[in-house]
């Protein structure tokens, strides 16, 4: 996810997209501890952007 589009979407839209990261997340994990992930660097790349969602829907939460 593009840091461009993160910054387009609204506080509730950022929200919706965080719990759909973490879904995601967890989902990864799950296939992680049972051997059927073989590649790992998406556990990175979705923890990257939940950092990412986090830090926008903060700066937005406290502009308001």
């Amino acid at each position: 996810m593009k840091i461009n589009e993160l910054y387009g979407k609204s506080p509730d839209e950022l929200q919706q997209e965080l719990l759909a990261l973490l879904r995601v997340q967890f989902s990864l994990r799950m296939q992680h501890a049972t051997q059927q992930l073989t590649n790992t660097n998406q556990l990175r790349i979705v923890r990257r952007n939940i950092a990412r969602t986090k830090t926008i829907l903060s700066k937005k939460v406290n502009q308001s």
